[in-house]
């Protein structure tokens, strides 16, 4: 039995991933702040409430003793560099939760595999997250026995993964208009988080996966019109779908955190080898595909509508981005002669 600690656990990806580890049979415990949550820890899991930005705290839980810990919420090098002076010498593994957003899309031949080229520099949480990797390579190249885990849009039935979030799934459902990253066209990759989950819970204790670096993630591909007009198809609903040119967004909504993502993420379309963590899990098989997940979304959305209300900010950086689009083809209509 591995003693597994999950750092959070309570989110739309580790909820998943805990309740996998315990499916196997480990010895979970789940360290977080103890704020309320939507996701349930299933039966049997030890929780452990801490901050692990204070000095000591995560010395002081891994005194329990554990085989291996799963941070969900380390962000940037600073947080990287407090996990390798808490964990070196106390655990046989860390894992590092990253992302799939590190990879430049711009230059990578497709599909991407780990040793594709990240980017030089990135700004906001993908560069954050490059530079909490820098920290970890240095770490493992004096014996920290790390692995780093790359997810690559993961969601759950309680958050979409559209940019929008609830608000987006409820425009998209009133029939009003909603924004489309791009011309809608570059290709995606949708995860559910119980597929991570298989691949991810699969990594933990074993030792070939030490100094090693995989993403998990689906296989299904879709085109980003094709990620909403699913949605809209089982809802019943015509999509009204607005197309804004990524180089506009920070333009347009430098007050919208989707902005940054979108220009150094979703615009580029995203093609996935998953060959690498298959061969060291090989129970790793993504079954959910965008229309099972989309319906488990609508069915989450049914059974919770007070979780699943609109944001007042986001509904209005959405209009903003519509409204600016319509004036904007007016103006050139006007120009034609």
């Amino acid at each position: 039995m591995t003693s597994v600690l999950y750092i959070g656990g309570t989110g739309a990806i580790s909820a998943s991933c805990v309740a996998e580890s315990v499916r196997l049979g480990d010895e979970v415990t789940v360290l977080n702040r103890g704020r309320t949550a939507l996701r349930q820890l299933p039966p049997g899991v030890t929780t452990v409430t801490a901050d692990v930005a204070e000095p000591g705290a995560l010395e002081g839980v891994l005194a329990g003793g554990f085989d291996v810990v799963v941070d969900f919420l380390c962000f940037t090098a600073e947080d990287a560099a407090r996990a390798v002076a808490a964990c070196r010498g106390r655990v046989r593994q860390y894992v590092f939760i990253s992302s799939a957003s590190v990879y430049d899309r711009s230059r990578a031949r497709l599909p991407v595999v780990e040793s594709s080229p990240r980017w030089r520099e990135a700004p906001g949480y993908t560069g954050a997250k490059m530079a909490a990797e820098d920290v970890f390579a240095a770490a493992r190249a004096e014996g920290f026995p790390v692995t780093v885990v790359r997810p690559s849009h993961t969601y759950d039935d309680a958050k979409p993964p559209l940019p929008g979030g609830w608000t987006d799934v409820d425009r998209l459902l009133s029939g009003e208009e909603v924004v489309v990253p791009g011309d809608g066209t570059s290709l995606w990759t949708l995860t559910h988080a119980s597929d991570f989950a298989v691949g991810l819970a699969g990594l933990l204790g074993d030792p070939r996966t030490l100094g090693e670096t995989y993403h998990v993630t689906s296989e299904e591909v879709l085109p980003w019109d094709e990620v909403y007009r699913t949605l809209a198809d089982l809802a019943g609903v015509v999509p009204r779908l607005v197309h804004v040119p990524a180089d506009l967004l920070p333009v347009a909504a430098p007050d919208w955190r989707w902005s940054a993502l979108i220009v150094g993420d979703l615009r580029y379309s995203t093609v996935v080898d998953n060959s690498k963590v298959r061969r060291a899990v090989p129970a790793f098989a993504p079954v959910v595909t965008w229309a099972a997940g989309a319906a488990r979304l609508l069915a989450w959305r049914a059974e919770h509508p007070a979780e699943c209300r609109r944001d007042p900010a986001t509904d209005a950086v959405l209009d903003r981005l519509v409204t600016g689009v319509h004036r904007s083809a007016d103006l050139l209509r006007s120009l034609v002669p």
